[in-house]
């Protein structure tokens, strides 16, 4: 067990550095345009598919099926 914890903190070491945070090279500015972009898309997606949802042709098919388990 003792080895594996080991390998595992090597591993999570390694991939340290490619994990997105402050150091991405991008002023505060650009950050915000950038974030700003990213949200404005999501909105836009999920009000395309609200829209899509309510004329039926949902994809969320969580409580739909009817059969038992």
């Amino acid at each position: 067990r003792g080895s594996q914890r080991e390998r595992d903190r090597e591993r999570a070491a390694a991939r340290k550095p490619n994990a997105k945070g402050s150091q991405d090279g991008l002023t505060p500015e650009q950050r915000r345009e950038r974030d700003k972009k990213a949200l404005e898309e999501k909105a836009a997606k999920k009000a395309q598919q609200a829209a899509a949802g309510a004329a039926g042709t949902s994809t969320d098919n969580k409580n739909k099926g009817g059969g038992k388990k």
